[in-house]
C-alpha cells in the first residue's frame, strides 16, 4: 500500500558550493558541496547542471527502500499520483533542492515561454527560493539578483554582456531568511554568495548562462549564451518577494500553474491537517524542527530539518502533522 516516502540526498559538487548544508543535519561528503537533490527523477541532466546522467531519488523508508522514484510512481500510480501529471519522459514532475551558494551564481534565464515554443529542444524552467539563512561573504552583504533594473533595455543589456558589466544592470535585494523569490521562466537571475536556500522548481535544466563572475572570483568562466539571453529575458518587473506576516502560521508563498508553495509553522506539540489540490500527490520540506507525520493506515513517519517527503495522493484526505519541537516546512502543491 502506498505510504509517505523519504528520499536519499544527492549532493552536487559546485565551485561556488560550501559546506553549509552541514547545519540542516546533512551528512556531506568532501568538497564544496552547492546542491542537495532532494527529488529528483530526470533520464538526462545537463552536463554543468546534474553531471550529464540521469537521476532519480532513492526511497529511504519503509518496504520499497532502495528503490527509485520511477519504480514507486509504475507500482501505484494513480493512489500515488491522483491527477498529477508526469513529465513527457514519464518522471515527476518537480525537481526539489536544498542550495548553499559560498559564491556568486552565475547569472542566468530559462527560456521564456515564446522561446521554448518556437524551440521544441528548449523547455521552460520556473522555481522560487526560499532563504534559509544568509550571512555577509567577503564584506558583503548578501543578496538576490532577480529581474533587470528599472528602464533597462534590451540594448543596454547587450551593452552589458559587451562589455561584462551585467551585474550593473540587474536589480538586487538583500536576502532575508524566511523570505521567497519566485522566479518564472524568462527572469533573468542569481543566488548570491553568502546564501542558503530551498529550492522549488520544474524539472528542466535548459539554462541560459551570461555572466559567470570568472573575474571576481578567479575561475575559469563556463560558456555563456549570450543570444539565448537577449531573446529570452523578461524586461518586467519581477514577481515581488512573500513571506509569512507577523502573526501568520501559514500563508501561500508561491502560485504558479506547476506548483503552488505554502510555509507553515507549528509550535511544539500542535497538529495540523494537510491538505492541498484535490487529487494530487504533495511534497513536504522540512526546514526547522522535527515531528511525525501520520498518513492514513501506514506507519508514522519521523520528521525532521533537512528531509522531503513525498505524500501520495490518496493519502492526504487522512493526513497530518504533529510537532514535537517548533516545525517549520514548506508544503508544495504539484499541478
Amino acid at each position: 500500500m502506498p505510504y509517505p516516502l523519504l528520499f536519499r540526498p544527492v549532493f552536487k559538487d559546485k565551485v561556488w558550493g560550501g559546506r553549509a548544508l552541514e547545519s540542516l543535519g546533512k551528512s556531506l561528503p568532501p568538497g564544496n558541496i552547492g546542491e542537495s537533490w532532494e527529488l529528483a527523477d530526470l533520464d538526462s541532466t545537463s552536463a554543468s547542471g546534474g553531471g550529464g546522467g540521469a537521476e532519480h531519488s532513492v526511497i529511504d523508508n519503509g518496504p520499497l527502500a532502495g528503490r527509485s522514484i520511477r519504480e514507486a510512481i509504475r507500482q501505484w500510480g494513480v493512489q500515488l499520483l491522483g491527477g498529477t501529471k508526469l513529465t513527457a519522459s514519464g518522471g515527476f514532475p518537480l525537481l526539489v533542492k536544498f542550495l548553499d551558494a559560498c559564491e556568486h551564481l552565475s547569472i542566468q534565464v530559462h527560456p521564456s515561454p515564446a522561446y521554448a515554443a518556437a524551440n521544441a529542444d528548449c523547455h521552460l524552467k520556473t522555481e522560487c527560493w526560499y532563504v534559509l539563512d544568509a550571512s555577509n561573504s567577503n564584506g558583503q552583504c548578501p543578496v538576490i539578483f532577480k529581474g533587470l533594473r528599472p528602464g533597462v533595455t534590451r540594448e543596454q543589456l547587450e551593452l552589458a554582456v559587451k562589455n561584462q558589466t551585467v551585474p550593473q544592470v540587474m536589480q538586487s535585494y538583500p536576502a532575508i531568511v524566511g523570505e521567497c523569490h519566485n522566479l518564472p521562466s524568462g527572469t533573468i537571475h542569481a543566488l548570491g554568495a553568502g546564501v542558503v536556500v530551498a529550492e522549488v522548481q520544474t524539472p528542466s535544466d535548459t539554462t541560459f548562462r551570461v555572466y559567470d563572475w570568472a573575474k571576481e572570483y578567479g575561475r575559469k568562466g563556463r560558456e555563456l549564451h549570450v543570444a539565448q539571453t537577449l531573446a529570452c529575458t523578461d524586461l518586467g518587473p519581477p514577481p515581488p518577494l512573500t513571506r509569512l506576516e507577523p502573526g501568520q502560521t501559514s500563508a501561500r508563498l508561491v502560485t504558479s500553474e506547476f506548483f503552488g508553495v505554502d510555509e507553515w509553522r507549528l509550535r511544539a506539540g500542535e497538529s495540523r491537517p494537510l491538505a492541498g489540490r484535490p487529487n494530487r500527490a504533495q511534497v513536504a520540506m522540512i526546514l526547522r524542527g522535527s515531528g511525525t507525520l501520520h498518513a492514513g493506515k501506514s506507519s508514522p513517519v519521523p520528521i525532521q530539518a533537512g528531509r522531503t517527503l513525498l505524500i501520495p495522493a490518496s493519502l492526504l484526505e487522512n493526513s497530518s502533522l504533529v510537532a514535537a519541537t517548533d516545525l517549520s516546512l514548506l508544503v508544495v502543491d504539484v499541478a
